[in-house]
């Protein structure tokens, strides 16, 4: 009996010996472990809603564990931008940023900024197209900023989202691109692009800067058309509309973009595995279909890429803005 209980007893110091070599092991290198909050600054059913969800279901596929979506909103997009920035940074919990991480700080809605986070890879950008009415008497870009440029400040209107919004800037950095007044043209606010859109067809704007993918619907119908696109390239789902540059010579570019990010000071393993995971993402088949479908730019950055744009996006958003008087800080 004393020899069993001595035998025991060495077996088990020798086991608790070699558990504990074993379990960090077993461990090692396994991120995700467990089910990963992606954080959607913006409502159910919108464009930046469904494309965090197609993300989130590739990456699960490619990772091997949940990537469940949770909407949180309110405050202008600070409420779910401050959950992704406030978020313990292990990796399981993500987010989506939006272009107004480079707005935000600039109206003085919170001290958040790009470099808030761990940028981890850009996955969409849609640049704004003109939209002119159907029965506008400019039918390029060329003869509409001639006819901008010979008018008195106040004598064209434009429209396509509320005041301060991302196509009210891109606006103000057109004509600011133009050696005008970011006011030279008067904006209307509006409840977002569609309503800017019905309110071209029915003559009571000039001109509205949103998306091409937008206004499709608007311009299918044979009530509007697009003159230009405040991008590097055409877009190749509207390869008839040109460039500002091509056009006008004006090298200016701006849009509305999405890319993932987690909190600052993410460990550089776990950023790296996300990193690699949404570039095969972003080259799969699926995610380009799905973008396709709604009409969403694609346009891929990794993480130090995706750093640079969004510094770039910053400046350029923060010189409009206080060209339009919009910035408070």
């Amino acid at each position: 009996m004393i020899q069993f209980t001595r035998r025991g007893a060495l077996a088990a110091g020798a086991l608790a010996g070699i558990a504990p070599l074993a379990r960090p092991a077993l461990g090692q290198g396994r991120y995700p472990s467990r089910p990963v909050t992606v954080i959607c600054p913006w409502g159910a059913g919108g464009g930046t809603d469904a494309t965090a969800r197609i993300v989130a279901n590739l990456l699960e596929k490619e990772l091997g564990q949940p990537f469940n979506v949770v909407n949180r909103t309110g405050g202008s997009g600070v409420v779910g931008h401050s959950a992704i920035a406030q978020a313990a940074p292990d990796g399981h919990t993500i987010g989506m940023l939006t272009v107004e991480i480079a707005m935000m700080h600039w109206q003085g809605l919170t001290e958040l900024k790009p470099t808030s986070y761990t940028p981890l890879a850009l996955m969409n950008e849609d640049p704004p197209g003109v939209q002119v009415n159907v029965n506008s008497p400019y039918r390029d870009i060329k003869s509409l900023a001639d006819a901008i440029k010979a008018s008195p400040a106040g004598r064209f209107k434009a429209s396509g989202t509320g005041q301060g919004g991302i196509w009210h800037l891109a606006l103000a950095g057109w004509l600011l691109a133009m050696g005008l007044r970011a006011d030279h043209v008067r904006w209307v606010p509006s409840n977002g692009a569609a309503p800017a859109m019905q309110d071209l067809a029915a003559g009571g704007v000039d001109l509205v800067t949103c998306s091409v993918p937008e206004a499709r619907a608007i311009i299918e119908a044979g009530r509007a058309r697009s003159l230009a696109v405040m991008a590097a390239q055409r877009n190749p789902q509207f390869p008839d509309v040109p460039t500002l540059k091509e056009s006008l010579g004006i090298d200016y570019n701006t849009g509305a973009w999405r890319g993932m990010a987690g909190p600052a000071n993410l460990p550089p393993e776990i950023a790296r595995t996300l990193t690699t995971a949404l570039q095969k993402v972003y080259d799969g088949r699926e995610y380009k279909e799905f973008m396709a479908s709604r009409g969403f730019g694609v346009v891929w950055a990794d993480a130090a890429g995706f750093a640079a744009f969004m510094e770039r996006s910053d400046a350029s958003l923060g010189a409009a803005m206080r060209a339009a008087g919009l910035a408070r800080t």
